[in-house]
């Protein structure tokens, strides 16, 4: 097994570990360990909330649970030799749960309280908790289905430069600018409450706290992209901002569809990460870099029967003809999803659970003809245990 490098205790908060992580963007978060390029390790990473989600049938949790703390991250790492405009090569060696610890969670947030894709239909909190049996999966939530995950870190990322945070910040306020009052809001701007700022102490902490970034949002140094194919195997290619590139990871996710549509709607779990590291001097130039780019790893979920529903950009309430609008058309694909499997005897929120966290397809299958946008949802028929193929 690799040196494990970030520990943590799962009984205690992230702000009380021996080595304290953090939960906010900025260049001046100290690292907490340094590794060479060439260098093999473990990280262990809490799960996102920093364990507020509990294994129970109580949804209160979800509906309660405190934005503020989130993302717990496991770093930042320094990598020796790392400057501005390099590229960080990060390999993702393997990814699995903490031993006792095998079990995972996917919520819907109220509306009030962050929302998701489809908030206006599902304005209230519900939860699902997953037992973890090896490479499988079910829970006792939503009976009737059994898949195998596809484990990922959903949030992976270096950190941003100072001018780069000053762009994030300028523009994420000006889009909340034009609609303050959004429930939910339009961007989680600064936010000092509850910020966790690895070892950064008095009125260093205070200035870093009113600056950083939230985590919410993937952006140009990665962070969460939720993207669900950055599993066992993948290579990533990030930009370097900041000397040593401040490399931090978390919100491990065990299984997750394409779009992670609920908000909370992987499979959320702690875990750990072992990673291989290396750099290529000059590459953000070299390769015209602005975000990431990763290599899909070769270990996935191999479903070969889908059921696929389609989406138009035409609104579901009112019939409003949008111009190829793809957010339209892939929440139309997922409403009609949801639709096809009450008549299986699922509730709509189970359904809706089940999009956000089973390995489902999603893509934009068609851009060009005016007036619609098409989305596809691919949703794999054998996680079921009864045939729901139309007869």
């Amino acid at each position: 097994m690799p040196d494990v490098l970030f520990k943590v205790d799962l009984t205690k908060p992230m702000s009380e570990q021996e080595l304290v992580g953090h939960n906010r963007w900025h260049p001046d978060i100290p690292a907490v360990v340094s590794v060479n390029p060439g260098d093999v390790f473990r990280i262990e990473c809490k799960d996102w909330t920093d364990g507020q989600i509990k294994n129970n049938d109580n949804p209160d949790d979800v509906r309660d649970v405190d934005l503020t703390v989130v993302h717990v991250l496991s770093g930042p790492i320094h990598v020796n030799g790392a400057q501005p405009g390099d590229i960080l090569v990060v390999d993702l060696l393997d990814i699995g749960a903490l031993p006792g610890d095998e079990w995972g969670f996917t919520g819907i947030f109220a509306r009030e309280n962050g929302g998701g894709f489809l908030t206006d239909h599902f304005p209230n909190a519900a939860k699902a908790i997953w037992d973890l049996q090896g490479i499988y999966t079910h829970s006792r939530h939503i009976p009737g289905v059994r898949f195998a995950g596809i484990t990922h870190p959903g949030l992976i990322g270096c950190a941003p430069s100072a001018e780069l945070l000053a762009q994030w910040n300028k523009r994420e306020a000006e889009l909340v600018a034009t609609n303050p009052n959004r429930v939910p809001p339009l961007a989680a701007l600064p936010n000092p409450q509850n910020a966790i700022l690895g070892s950064l102490k008095g009125a260093e902490f205070d200035r870093v706290a009113a600056e950083a970034a939230r985590t919410v949002p993937p952006r140009e140094h990665g962070g969460n992209c939720d993207i669900k194919n950055l599993s066992r195997g993948s290579r990533i290619y990030f930009p370097v901002y900041v000397d040593g590139a401040k490399l931090s990871m978390g919100d491990i996710h065990f299984s997750q569809g394409d779009g992670e549509i609920s908000f909370c709607g992987a499979i959320e779990m702690s875990g750990y990460i072992d990673l291989h590291v290396d750099i290529i001097k000059g590459g953000v130039e070299k390769y015209g870099m602005t975000n990431p780019i990763f290599k899909p790893g070769p270990v996935e979920p191999r479903y070969s029967e889908y059921l696929v529903f389609e989406g138009i950009s035409v609104d579901e309430v009112t019939g409003q003809q949008y111009y190829l609008d793809a957010h339209v058309a892939y929440r139309r694909a997922c409403l009609n999803a949801i639709e096809y499997l009450k008549k299986f005897g699922f509730t709509g929120e189970q359904a809706y659970l089940l999009l956000s966290c089973a390995p489902i397809e999603g893509r934009i299958s068609g851009i060009v003809d005016i007036p619609n946008a098409c989305c596809t949802l691919a949703l794999p028929t054998e996680i079921f245990n009864q045939p729901i193929l139309p007869t």
